[in-house]
């Protein structure tokens, strides 16, 4: 599971948030076998539209109105979407039509709902990329076709907008919509662990997920702390550049893999966070500070909560001594006595297993015990 010669995993020592509805699980247990620890908390719930008045007149429209390309993009709506049909008394004449279209399956699993459903699609791109489907479209000739588009969900910046501007006549059939999650807990809480910086990196697969997240904490009056954070200490990760539209247009720069998939997404993940964690060399030893954990030598050291604060503050001025008044300020809950400093101080050396990592200067504080070269090195940067 984890790569070879490296015990932990990539993603080890490191949290990550999904805010995903559909395929969370896949998508957590793909950060898991990596080694993550996993917060998970759906931004938003799919509603089905069986009942929908939006759906019965566009599943009419098209029976009255035969498309030239029906675009199906999800083999849960495009089952819906006849599901629905047959409970209407519409089935056989929307499949008709269907039948009489050229069928453009998005993937794999929409193609095993379209032929579950008798009908064979005519194209299936290897990319399952709704770009590739429109470049397809495009390529064609699209002027005066017209073109059924079910909608998986989520909006299709660019996508509609460029079938119209070529002329096509564009039939949008929703089959499901993105609603708030029924419990709204798990978001508060991930929306608190991301302020918080206690999460590494946050994932998002859809721009509503990204929107929900980011209404929520609005209404919360927290906005502007997600936005810190996410800006610094908090990775945003985003499968691809339409997810990324809501982050993006208020200021949060995100990462998003070459290939808009959820396997490349955790890889993505696997090389930016180790590449963000702090490293140097202490008492012979290689350090590598990570969110919940520290590497020392290869080797995992989980760390609580006190202790990271305390080894970030030491890290963040390495080799320099960082008083007992400096550390305190970052204890969480510690209040003015500075012996919590100490008692958290014995706890966090126990934690790493290597006490010498961090020094004890008399009367003035702590610091990390950095190797001479690398003591140098600091010393210069600092001068």
């Amino acid at each position: 599971m984890h790569d070879q010669g490296q015990p932990h995993g990539p993603l080890a020592g490191f949290t990550v948030g999904v805010t995903a509805a559909r395929r969370a699980d896949e998508l957590g247990a793909l950060l898991q076998r990596r080694g993550a620890a996993v917060v998970h908390a759906p931004a938003l719930r799919i509603v089905p539209l069986a009942d929908d008045a939006e759906l019965l007149a566009a599943t009419k429209q098209l029976i009255d109105h035969t498309p030239d390309v029906v675009v199906a993009t999800t083999a849960i709506g495009f089952r819906g979407w006849v599901e629905a049909a047959d409970g209407w008394g519409l089935g056989e004449q929307l499949l008709g039509r269907l039948g009489g279209a050229e069928l453009l399956a998005r993937g794999p699993k929409v193609k095993g709902a379209i032929r579950a459903a008798g009908l064979n699609e005519e194209w299936s791109p290897a990319s399952e990329s709704m770009a590739e489907v429109l470049d397809r479209l495009l390529d064609e000739g699209v002027a005066g076709r017209r073109i059924a588009l079910q909608l998986h969900g989520e909006p299709l910046p660019g996508f509609v907008e460029a079938l119209r501007a070529g002329g096509a006549d564009v039939v949008l059939v929703p089959v499901y919509r993105w609603m708030p999650p029924e419990d709204i807990a798990p978001l508060d809480r991930l929306l608190d662990a991301t302020v918080a910086r206690a999460l590494d990196a946050v994932t998002f697969t859809s721009a509503p997920a990204a929107a929900s997240l980011l209404n929520r904490a609005d209404s919360r009056g927290l906005l502007p702390d997600l936005l810190g954070a996410l800006g610094h200490g908090v990775l945003a990760a985003c499968v691809g550049p339409v997810t990324a539209v809501p982050l993006q247009a208020v200021g949060v720069t995100t990462v998003q893999p070459e290939r808009f998939r959820l396997g490349p997404l955790v890889q993505l993940l696997g090389t930016e966070l180790p590449a963000r964690a702090r490293t140097f060399p202490a008492a012979g030893r290689r350090v590598e500070i990570r969110g919940h954990a520290v590497l020392v030598d290869d080797e995992l050291r989980p760390v609580p909560p006190a202790g990271m604060a305390l080894l970030r503050a030491l890290s963040e001025r390495p080799g320099w001594v960082v008083s007992r008044s400096d550390l305190l300020r970052v204890l969480p809950g510690a209040g003015k006595d500075e012996h919590a400093v100490e008692t958290a101080m014995a706890r966090l050396r126990n934690a790493l297993g290597t006490p010498k990592l961090i020094q004890t200067v008399v009367k003035r504080g702590y610091r990390l015990a950095l190797d001479p070269a690398a003591d140098a090195k600091y010393a210069d940067a600092q001068s």
